[in-house]
């Protein structure tokens, strides 16, 4: 009887070949077609801008439909939107450019339009249309803007302009910026957001932003900037044998950072690569690339809460949740998701479409590895992509920062999970944390800022793992040891915090989160021995559903008595992928004082595979299996 509410409107097209976009904006576009509305939630910046917002973004994908040679009628809605919206005398006007302007951000793509699509967009523009496009796009060149990716929004308009022959192109304010860009560079491929000290590399660094645009760059700049091209060209090559492990093998990405609600735009790196004509560095090759593209288009597809019944974005990941969101994300930023699309400016004899789809390379699978620049380490041991990370934080303040950058793991299939509120831990959503609570249980406070972040190795080469340290209170400091899973127990990940407090503490740590439904559609229950079902005993707490299984288990013997394990049911809508989740979550007390308390932990989890109805059978066999403490840590706690 569900059935008829798990369908998208998109699920039909198997996203195989090159095909026409499919847009669902003309009954949300204004009269003078420069203003697209979709909702009425708010965001930090004024309602024009996030007009605009939903009038720019889809202009990735259609821009690149119109480059690849696909008529497309539509396009004069977004002709005559740029002349009403640029024209100072028009009611529908996008006011003039400010200092620090959310209508920079839209720039971005207007001048990449104006670069690849110039003949379907700029040339039907009147003289008058095309004098108030170019200086409205040019009056962002002498306003002061923030010193992270924006930048590259101020490039891509005067790109956009130089191929159009205005006047407003300022060729020595776009070799400032791209100079600027540059500095953010950190090597093996990776650019952190912002100048040094940031630490923060997540999809900014890739496929929202800085990959995307120098690799859209290098395309469209190589005769006027050849060696720079180049070096943007070998710094994808580089990067692409990091970024293929953030995907799994059914098209997923592993959700980290902010503004995931522009989900299919984490892949639009393997678009630009191909945009970018860049030879995938082996084992990735052309059929490989359109696999990773195309199978996360299709992951979308199929993800029914990610639209409305019109076929427009929610706001959410897989379905509606302004909990995840940020201060920056009106009804129109999901439209990012359009940077995907550049594949679509591509000929049909271009590779990426006349290759054979690849799967996801054997080479890559079963595999643990250390990306150093990023502070992760990344693992697909036994069929579940995720990361371990430390480091990470976000250098400014943004909603929900400590889940979206500091947690211990997070993965692919099992999402990771956000507050809605602040008062019990079913609100706070504490997967993949250490919650510390020094007030019986009235508030928790979790890791979000992490010192002294780096690699260890066992003194064999064997393993490697994270290790820092962070302070919830002035008098707590909490050392983590992350471990990743090995072949003996590929389905565990290890971790092991030395807490040292000045005040009593109740502690709570959570392991993945799951679907927690059965299959009556009822919550999961007690079911120890079944397939779908929750387990709790002793120091051990388990959860069983279609979407897999999840458990963690104390791996730590002590005089007193283990932690105590819960199959908790969290707070609804605080999981990204689903709206109902059950965590299992180890509960203890600390007294204060008293020297180091060591909390051994194992981290279970398989995913079901796709059309599959629960983990794979066997599985209970691997649960019986425990990590091993490395040997280098285990002295440490003796």
């Amino acid at each position: 009887m569900s059935s008829f509410a798990d369908t998208t409107p998109f699920q039909s097209n198997p996203i195989e070949t090159k095909t026409q976009l499919a847009e669902s904006f003309g009954p949300h576009t204004s009269p003078g077609g420069s203003r697209i509305h979709l909702g009425f939630t708010g965001t930090h910046y004024d309602e024009t801008a996030a007009q605009l917002e939903g009038f720019s973004r889809p202009i990735w994908g259609l821009a690149s439909l119109l480059a690849g040679g696909t008529p497309y009628a539509g396009v004069e809605r977004w002709v005559r939107g740029f002349a009403s919206g640029t024209n100072p005398d028009h009611e529908e006007f996008w006011g003039p450019m400010r200092n620090k302007d959310q209508r920079m951000v839209e720039c971005s793509a207007i001048g990449f339009s104006l670069a690849v699509a110039r003949e379907h967009i700029w040339d039907p523009l009147p003289d008058e249309g095309k004098r108030h496009l170019e200086e409205w796009l040019g009056g962002m060149n002498d306003k002061e803007m923030p010193n992270t990716n924006w930048l590259w929004f101020r490039v891509f308009s005067n790109l956009g302009l130089s191929k159009v022959g205005s006047p407003r192109y300022d060729a020595s304010r776009l070799k400032a910026d791209i100079d600027h860009l540059d500095t953010f560079y950190i090597g093996e491929g990776w650019s952190r957001d912002g100048p040094e000290g940031v630490v923060q590399l997540d999809y900014y660094s890739s496929s929202f932003a800085i990959q995307f645009a120098q690799l859209v760059y290098s395309k469209l700049a190589q005769k006027e900037d050849p060696v720079r091209c180049e070096e943007f060209r070998n710094r994808a090559r580089k990067f692409a044998l990091d970024f293929v492990r953030y995907f799994d093998d059914e098209g997923r990405a592993v959700p980290f950072g902010r503004s995931l609600t522009y989900r299919a735009a984490m892949s639009s790196f393997w678009g630009a690569l191909a945009f970018a004509d860049v030879e995938p560095p082996a084992p990735l090759t052309w059929g490989v690339i359109k696999g990773l593209q195309l199978r996360n288009l299709r992951f979308w597809a199929r993800q029914p809460g990610a639209y409305y019944s019109d076929g427009t974005f929610t706001i959410g990941y897989c379905y509606p949740n302004l909990n995840m969101t940020e201060n920056y994300n009106s009804p129109g930023s999901p439209y990012w998701f359009c940077k995907a699309f550049v594949t679509l400016s591509l000929p049909e004899s271009h590779p990426f479409w006349a290759s054979a789809e690849e799967p996801y390379p054997d080479s890559l699978k079963n595999s643990v590895a250390s990306l150093y620049k990023p502070l992760h380490i990344a693992t697909n041991l036994g069929g579940h992509t995720y990361i371990l990370s430390s480091g990470q934080q976000c250098s400014y303040p943004v909603k929900q920062s400590a889940a979206k950058y500091g947690k211990f793991a997070y993965s692919a299939a099992f999402g990771y999970s956000v507050p809605v509120g602040s008062l019990t831990l079913e609100e706070y959503g504490a997967d993949n944390t250490l919650a510390l609570s020094d007030d019986a249980a009235e508030g928790w406070k979790v890791r979000r800022a992490t010192e002294d972040a780096r690699f260890e190795s066992s003194a064999d080469g064997s393993t490697t793992w994270l290790r820092s340290n962070w302070r919830p209170w002035p008098d707590v400091v909490v050392e983590t040891f992350l471990v990743p899973p090995t072949p003996a127990a590929p389905l565990w990940h290890l971790r092991v915090h030395r807490v040292r407090t000045a005040r009593a503490l109740l502690s709570a740590e959570g392991g993945w989160q799951v679907h927690g439904q059965a299959r009556d559609g009822r919550a999961l229950e007690p079911a120890a021995g079944e397939a779908f079902g929750t387990h709790e005993g002793g120091g051990e707490a388990r959860a069983a559903s279609a979407a897999g299984v999840v458990g963690v288990a104390e791996l730590r013997p002590r005089a007193r008595p283990s932690r105590v394990g819960r199959a908790m049911r969290t707070d609804a809508n605080t999981n990204l992928m689903v709206p109902r989740a059950v965590m299992p979550t180890l509960m203890d007390s600390h007294e204060a004082g008293g020297g180091d308390t060591w909390l051994v932990t194992g981290v279970f989890g398989l995913p079901s595979k796709a059309g599959a109805e629960g983990a794979a059978p066997g599985w209970e066999a691997e649960w019986e299996k425990r990590p091993a403490i490395p040997r280098e840590i285990a002295a440490l706690m003796e």
